[in-house]
């Protein structure tokens, strides 16, 4: 049996190091510009160094290339995949179509991991890049156990099982890019789900906080049925949190894993629990693996840490009673959210100390001005940061043979996983004077220094009364050693070649207006016009179902109810084969290779709402010189775009229990900044957070056109019938 595999975050070459020691089968990493982390201390050196070094001690090394990327990206994303072809990356991880299909061509054996970040919801989904010849799917964070365990592939599935969440569903977040044009799908998201919201019902506030500030993955109760349900590797998140972080979180699931594959019942002690918390929590939630509801701590978005006591005064020192130890230079945090560093404390004569026990009383200084008694945590432990920087590196097991004959060559092999290495030098001689034992060959042989192997076990055989020269014996070692090293960092691991053969072709470019409408008023103030109309409603759908009414499925999920034009939302609904289907704004294209490789499953292709004029102006144009011809493609000119759609619902959590209120009644998050975000809930209880502003580009039509632009999207969201027919009379004077 194969067993599951543990894949920690490598924000740096030490943090690898730290995985890899503490029980990681493989890490992850990416330099800033090309992965969704554009802070990552990795650059193209240590990347190099990372990948030779998990490799000489048998382990992997997966790069992310995963940004959405656009056509000025490609002489990079192709220069990079060449290099990491030849340094031997294990595996590439990917979300953008245009970039997967580029490293089949470029590098026909790279495995290819599909980044969680290309919203793979459902089956169907999964099933769309098995098609593509892919390795593995990365999991949207949405899915429960039960889910999982009903996805139907031959291809790996990875899950997380620990660190951040997401409050809406990967690959499909819009408001960093709409507030601060920072994109998330290309790594520069600005955390805009961190930051303090009011929810107000109409005029009324009915709650405030931090909203959509997701809770920490945790699952150290559900690493079984995880592993039962088919997943192949565990992931723990974290690329850009401490090397603390790292090995605590590696070495508490590495644990747990050994646990489960000796028979034995998966435990955790308190102690190990309180390292996690101190190392890193916005609280713990198992998130909706475990169907838990409520995700969000509305409360902080901050590191909560561990608890450390009780204040009992302020003053000019914090006088504080101990729940576990401190020592100088930890950091604390107290109710009220300051923190600090613990430089001095104090026992209760007023003598400083470097350390105190549970149960004792000590003082700080009040360098906060906390004026309130409560709580207070640990979040920084200087104890605990030592052990961990303290473990000494773990070795591989080798085993040695060596054979010694008179008249015959010195013969010296190495073994390790299944490999074997020989040489042979100089001849063996006998000696009655100074003849060589097989303690001094075994003392020789375990010399391996900071090489990445230990000596297991070593077979000697030899005649008696021999003598081999010390050098001979060194010599032929650390040729062996090198040989070894130098077989483990090239060694290829199993690959898979993708079948999909992508070609360009000639697609027919049609022009019009198309309304993404939510009423049966807009409906009807459309019907008799020469327009396409989008329907998420399946109920408006059937009863006006027409030649120019297309269905728009699920978002976030599987919609298995029958359409006869669909506009696509996620890449399963590219298994089936629907007439004249339409591509949705939301999928990310943001590219020509993209454009292309939708444009053969559907008529018309929907570009990113991300994308500025100039933006489409250039993706237009490398389309042209790429293939030589125009793409059939659609842009919104009008509408509030969904920045966020969540499977989280703030207003069964903060209101009420009662899931219809969001049905019956406009529900809004405000920013505190003068913005109102409408929450609109659709028919599988996602609910989507629609933008506070209007995109307006009507006036851009004409420029659009002369750039290649075809097809025009109007977006409505609670438009009454005269709205929209004023909308169509300006529509009309273009």
């Amino acid at each position: 049996m194969k067993k599951v595999e543990l894949l920690a975050p490598a924000g740096s070459l030490e943090k690898a190091k730290i995985a890899f020691m503490y029980g990681a089968d493989a890490v992850y990493a990416g330099t800033s510009k090309l992965s969704l982390r554009t802070r990552a201390e990795i650059n193209s050196d240590t990347l190099a160094e990372t990948i030779i070094y998990a490799h000489s001690i048998g382990k992997k090394v997966y790069v992310a290339l995963n940004i959405y990327a656009m056509d000025e990206d490609y002489a990079e994303i192709e220069s990079e995949v060449k290099r990491l072809d030849k340094l031997g990356a294990d595996a590439i991880i990917a979300s953008d179509v245009g970039v997967i299909n580029t490293i089949k061509k470029i590098a026909p054996n790279m495995e290819i991991h599909v980044s969680t970040q290309a919203h793979n919801c459902s089956n169907e989904c999964v099933r769309f890049w098995e098609k593509l010849g892919v390795k593995r799917v990365v999991l949207a964070r949405e899915l429960s156990l039960e889910e999982i365990k009903n996805i139907s592939t031959s291809l790996e599935l990875e899950a997380f099982i620990h660190g951040a969440l997401c409050i809406s569903y990967s690959g499909q977040c819009l408001i960093s890019s709409r507030l601060f044009g920072r994109s998330g799908n290309r790594g520069e998201c600005a955390q805009v789900c961190r930051f303090l919201f009011d929810m107000y019902k109409g005029d009324k506030k009915e709650s405030s906080g931090y909203l959509l500030s997701t809770k920490d993955l945790f699952t150290g109760s559900m690493i079984s049925d995880l592993i039962n349900a088919g997943i192949s590797s565990l992931k723990i998140e974290g690329r850009m949190k401490s090397k603390y972080y790292v090995g605590v979180v590696t070495r508490f699931y590495r644990k747990l894993i050994d646990m489960y594959y000796s028979g034995e019942k998966l435990t955790f002690s308190e102690d190990d629990y309180k390292d996690l918390l101190t190392v890193y929590n916005r609280e713990f939630t198992c998130g909706f693996l475990g169907d838990e509801k409520n995700i969000v701590n509305s409360r902080t978005c901050n590191h909560q840490g561990s608890m450390l006591g009780e204040v009992i005064n302020c003053g000019k020192r914090i006088k504080i009673k101990l729940f576990s130890s401190v020592t100088q230079g930890d950091g604390i945090r107290f109710s009220n959210g300051e923190g600090m560093i613990c430089n001095y404390i104090y026992d209760e004569k007023g003598l400083l100390i470097n350390s105190a026990s549970s149960k004792d009383i000590v003082y700080v200084d009040n360098k906060v001005n906390l004026k309130e008694t409560g709580f207070v945590y640990k979040t920084l432990d200087v104890v605990l940061g030592k052990r961990i920087d303290d473990l000494p590196d773990k070795k591989i097991p080798v085993r040695f043979k060596f054979n010694a004959f008179v008249g015959k060559p010195v013969s010296m092999s190495i073994m390790c996983d299944g490999d074997e290495i020989s040489l042979s030098s100089g001849m063996t001689e006998s000696s009655i004077n100074s003849p060589i034992s097989k303690e001094q060959i075994i003392a020789r042989l375990s010399k391996l220094g900071d090489t990445p192997f230990v000596m297991e076990d070593c077979d000697i055989m030899l005649d008696d009364n021999i003598f081999v020269p010390v050098k001979v014996i060194n010599e032929l070692r650390r040729k062996l050693v090198s040989k070894l090293i130098t077989l483990r960092e090239n060694k290829s691991y199993d690959k898979v070649l993708g079948n999909e053969n992508i070609s360009s072709f000639k697609n027919e470019i049609t022009e019009g207006f198309s309304f993404l409408v939510r009423t049966e008023d807009q409906i009807k103030a459309l019907l008799s016009k020469d327009v396409n109309i989008y329907v998420d409603n399946y109920n408006l759908y059937k009863k006006y179902k027409g030649d120019n009414i297309f269905y728009r499925p699920l978002r976030a999920s599987h919609d298995n109810r029958e359409c006869s034009k669909c506009l696509v939302t996620n890449n399963g609904y590219l298994n089936n084969s629907y007439k004249d289907s339409v591509s949705d704004i939301y999928m990310n294209v943001f590219n020509s290779l993209s454009l292309v490789f939708y444009s053969k499953y559907v008529s018309k292709v929907g570009l990113s709402p991300e994308l500025s004029n100039y933006d489409i102006s250039e993706l237009i144009s490398s389309f042209n010189n790429r293939f030589g011809f125009l793409p059939n493609v659609e842009v919104l000119i009008y509408g509030k775009p969904e920045l966020m759609i969540m499977k989280y619902c703030p207003i069964r959590k903060d209101v009420s229990d009662k899931c219809s209120l969001c049905i019956s009644n406009n529900y809004y998050l405000d920013d505190r900044k003068g913005n109102r975000y409408r929450l609109y809930r659709d028919s599988s209880h996602k609910v989507r957070v629609i933008d506070s502003q209007n995109i307006d580009k009507i006036s851009d039509i004409s420029y659009l056109k002369s750039i290649g632009v075809t097809n025009f999207r109007i977006d409505l969201l609670d438009e009454s019938y005269d709205e929209v027919i004023s909308i169509l009379d300006k529509l009309s004077c273009i």
